[in-house]
């Protein structure tokens, strides 16, 4: 969440505009107007709401990167996640800039209720697609084994002949569709109410699809994306007010909040702590390229993925901790990026395998015989990077639908190739 005065009026759903970008833990108020006395929440209020803040945080990085381990070893070319560089990490925090700047010049000329329509909308659909593609793995384990599990395929293209380009390929099966018809039950839910409970459980979506789904090539490009968005965070926070008034115009939930107010009222709770989705999916991904990093060493451990879990649990904490001795929300990615980067790279020192650790490359074990995607993936506070972490089917933690022009041009004659030798193979 943006830097938001603990004194000032908030609805529900206000919300920064950075949908993975970088956010601020903050305290939600009781005012109905500036005039109103702010709410002062109890000690076990205040403890419960930051505690649950903090394990709902976590539940996305830990499964998320188990997911994008999984990811990672696909061996089809439809299954690729999506890959930051180091040059798209160093754009991060520019176009993040300028779609916040560009956010707060909307708001200043249209009316925020048309625009929150527009977004409620869009986050609607995308949070529908997000929570069934969470669910999918989950709910599976639940089908009896007589379930009639029928396949479907949604193909979309352009073109034909040889020169046909697919713009959107869905395989889905009727399982699938169950968790498509829970995860609208919820968005409906969601529109109609803006319940918290609704909000949170489309946020923890769009967090765990960003860390399983957005892979760093590299340690040194998450260096590069987490200090340049420390930096972004820093100026827009303490900066400017820019990041305040679109946080408190902006609906959509792309935050988690918890009501510090819940043992007073119940689920009417209405006086929120709050944690931005980019506060959980930037450490995230970055915790998560770790975890792979483990994996290739094949030693069995994790000790790089737990000492960075640690370290975001302990950079959440000093959060929570200095907002409450100062009184004003704080910015969270100015404690957890020093923290997720210091403490890896004091391990890696201490074991002698920081050369291994920033040598290690990500991207060539996604897959080492297909070209990695020439395009850009869309800024990490931009709505469309969520569109982006969603378009794996929900049949396939990892299956994308969309393939861009310029990624299938250069492929393609490799693919072809391919399959002339298997089919030469086969007539052998």
């Amino acid at each position: 969440m943006a830097d938001v005065d603990p004194g000032l009026p908030l609805p529900t759903e206000t919300q920064d505009p950075a949908s993975v970008g970088n956010d601020t833990l903050s305290n939600g108020t009781d005012a109905a107007n500036a005039t109103v006395a702010k709410f002062v929440s109890t000690p076990e209020g205040t403890a419960l709401a930051y505690g649950s803040l903090v394990f709902m945080a976590l539940l996305p990085i830990f499964f998320g990167a188990l997911r994008s381990v999984s990811c990672a070893k696909s061996k089809n070319s439809s299954d690729m996640p999506e890959t930051i560089t180091s040059r798209d990490a160093a754009r991060f925090p520019l176009i993040a800039s300028c779609t916040l700047f560009g956010l707060y010049l909307f708001f200043k000329i249209f009316s925020e209720e048309y625009i929150n329509l527009l977004l409620s909308m869009y986050f609607f659909i995308l949070g529908i697609l997000a929570l069934s593609h969470t669910m999918s793995p989950f709910m599976n384990g639940l089908f009896p084994a007589n379930f009639p599990n029928k396949q479907y395929q949604l193909l979309f293209t352009q073109g034909s002949g040889e020169g046909r380009e697919e713009i959107v390929n869905y395989e889905f099966d009727t399982k699938d569709l169950v968790c498509l018809c829970i995860s609208s039950v919820v968005g409906v839910w969601y529109i109609l109410k803006k319940h918290w409970i609704a909000n949170n459980l489309f946020g923890l979506a769009f967090a765990l699809n960003g860390v399983e789904l957005l892979h760093l090539n590299n340690v040194s490009t998450g260096c590069i994306l987490l200090s340049g968005l420390f930096v972004y965070d820093v100026f827009w926070v303490f900066g400017t007010n820019v990041m305040v008034t679109v946080a408190k115009s902006f609906e959509a939930p792309i935050k988690l909040v918890f009501p510090q107010d819940l043992l007073e009222k119940g689920l009417e709770a209405s006086n929120f702590a709050m944690l931005g989705l980019g506060d959980i999916v930037i450490p995230g991904i970055f915790i998560a390229l770790l975890l792979r990093f483990d994996v290739s060493l094949k030693k069995n451990t994790r000790t790089y993925f737990y000492t960075s879990f640690l370290a975001y649990v302990f950079g959440l904490g000093l959060t929570i901790f200095v907002m409450h001795t100062f009184k004003h929300a704080q910015p969270a990615l100015l404690y957890l990026v020093p923290a997720c980067i210091g403490f890896p790279v004091v391990v890696a020192l201490v074991k002698g395998e920081l050369m291994e650790m920033f040598s290690y490359e990500s991207s060539a074990e996604v897959l080492p015989h297909t070209l990695q995607p020439s395009h850009s993936p869309a800024a990490p506070s931009s709505p469309a990077s969520l569109a982006n972490s969603v378009q794996p089917s929900p049949s396939s933690p990892c299956r994308r639908r969309h393939t861009p022009a310029s990624t299938y041009e250069e492929s393609a004659p490799k693919v072809e190739a391919h399959k002339e030798e298997v089919e030469e193979k086969k007539e052998k």
